[in-house]
């Protein structure tokens, strides 16, 4: 059932993203995990395109933001304003009432504005003067920031950046294929065109399925093993959370599910890994002055633990 969906789901993605399989599936297991994914990547290489094509592909409500110093906490959440023909206060929703937020330059914001959001990912509510609105379900945040411009930026807090499930870059696309985006977009947009293939309320459905892929104690360990051993690397200054631990396990369900598996695998949490703990750990300044980067330290982490193998 989970694979079936996926399956039309990432076909119908595929009509408008060209060669960007292996982003779709993480795009997917963060929507069955109900997370939400930081894209890091330069402009123009189709991140608010994907965010778009997953949204219709879902018939899901797509808000943007596009986040600059002086947005507001409420241009994110709403306001309550006074509405003279009926002489009372009434609320106008900001884009985070959607069912898909993509929010564009998010380090852009201050600190204040992002704190706006980090409720609305954590705790899928908002809160507006004092009144508390539980968000539409499914609710996914696709956000993206610039690893190059660094003036006017606000880095994010370590507390916010913990909230993404995953961390993704999309990387140029090949030769190939950026003849065919050429081709695919040379008459007609064919986002305009891109149909529904689920329902908000199927997603939601699948979401709980997810969490009864089983996964066995090896695997589990495997998992727990992997991520405390970012805390101990000499590398690392601040090492993996259990929240981070618990992304991976539940990140790893999700891959099983999208495979047609009714079983996690160690290849699902050694493929996850990367995307799930980088952006979580914190490297030692002398780590940096040596030229190293957080995604060596990972890959160093994961090939230092032990695989589990199924005994004979």
């Amino acid at each position: 059932m989970i694979a079936e969906t996926t399956n039309r789901i990432r076909e119908n993605v595929n009509k408008v993203i060209v060669g960007k399989q292996e982003v779709i599936d993480l795009a997917l297991i963060a929507l069955l995990c109900e997370g939400h994914v930081l894209f890091e990547d330069v402009p123009g290489i189709g991140k608010t395109t994907m965010a778009k094509a997953i949204a219709r592909s879902l018939g899901c409500t797509f808000q943007r933001i596009q986040f600059t110093p002086d947005l507001l906490p409420s241009d994110v959440t709403g306001i309550y304003y006074f509405n003279q023909k009926t002489q009372d206060f009434e609320f106008r929703a900001g884009p985070v009432m959607s069912q898909v937020l993509l929010a564009d330059e998010i380090n852009r914001a201050t600190p204040r504005t992002q704190s706006a959001l980090l409720e609305a990912m954590q705790e899928r509510q908002a809160t507006v003067d004092g009144n508390t609105m539980a968000l539409p379900r499914p609710f996914l945040v696709l956000a993206t920031q610039n690893p190059i411009e660094l003036e006017g930026t606000f880095p994010l807090p370590e507390a916010q950046v913990d909230r993404f499930l995953l961390k993704i870059r999309l990387g140029y696309p090949t030769e190939d294929q950026e003849n065919e985006i050429l081709l695919r977009f040379e008459q007609d947009d064919p986002l305009d065109t891109l149909d529904p293939v689920t329902s908000p309320e199927e997603l939601v459905a699948l979401q709980a399925s997810v969490r009864k892929v089983r996964v066995e104690q090896s695997v589990r360990e495997y998992a727990v093993q992997v991520a405390r051993a970012t805390r101990e690397h000499a590398a690392v200054a601040l090492g993996v959370s259990p929240r981070g631990t618990m992304a991976l396990y539940r990140t790893a369900q999700a891959r099983a599910a999208i495979h047609g598996r009714e079983f996690v695998i160690p290849d699902d949490v050694k493929m996850l890994a990367p995307y799930v703990l980088t952006h979580r750990i914190i490297i030692s300044s002398q780590t940096r002055l040596r030229g190293r980067t957080t995604e060596e330290v990972v890959q160093e982490v994961i090939e230092q633990v032990p695989v589990p193998v199924e005994k004979l």
